[in-house]
């Protein structure tokens, strides 16, 4: 649904530019826009494949195990419904791993898994309490290193890239906590 959308939004742009007499504009910026977006893939790939790195590193050093261990009390609270030692529970802590350093697209894959082996656990086609909750917490995830975001800033020559480390950590502590609260309200109603 989401390719027709994109796909007529496209298709209206270049007929309104054929009338409108602008289409000189719209192909100049469509090839100023893919080239652009090129250098910025290129740019965000080696900060990713980075810090994709280092998330190997600290997994070989067992940080991640022991960060999951610390984790663990507090994730079983938010995932009553997973059984102790199911795969689903390492999933859930990888991905929270992988967006606590702004790894989105490293904890995408991750994220799936968790949420097939969820649905492995209830043997239904709906949604439970726990998907939700790991939905909503996985869309709101509290991040400390933007990395992401950090890359793009020193792409475009900002003068201090990293300053927004410490507001991006109050936001998405913010953002996430409101999510779960209103989760759990919301899971009374379920």
């Amino acid at each position: 649904m989401i390719n027709i959308i994109w796909a007529l939004m496209a298709i209206i742009g270049i007929i309104y530019a054929m009338f409108n007499g602008t289409m000189e504009q719209v192909n100049e910026a469509l090839f100023s826009g893919a080239s652009e977006a090129v250098t910025l893939v290129i740019s965000l790939s080696s900060v990713l494949i980075f810090w994709l790195g280092m998330m190997r590193i600290a997994e070989r050093a067992g940080i991640l195990k022991g960060f999951a261990r610390i984790c663990r009390p507090v994730v079983k609270r938010l995932f009553p419904e997973i059984p102790d030692g199911h795969p689903a529970m390492g999933y859930i802590l990888a991905n929270f791993s992988a967006n606590l350093f702004g790894l989105g697209n490293a904890a995408t894959p991750m994220g799936i898994k968790a949420m097939e082996e969820m649905k492995k656990i209830s043997q239904s086609d709906r949604a439970t309490n726990s998907m939700i909750t790991f939905l909503v917490i996985n869309t709101s995830s509290i991040t400390l290193v933007p990395t992401t975001v950090i890359a793009i800033r020193m792409q475009y020559g900002s003068a201090a890239p990293t300053e927004i480390v410490a507001s991006t950590i109050l936001a998405t502590m913010i953002t996430t906590i409101t999510a779960i609260t209103i989760d759990r309200l919301l899971q009374k109603s379920r």
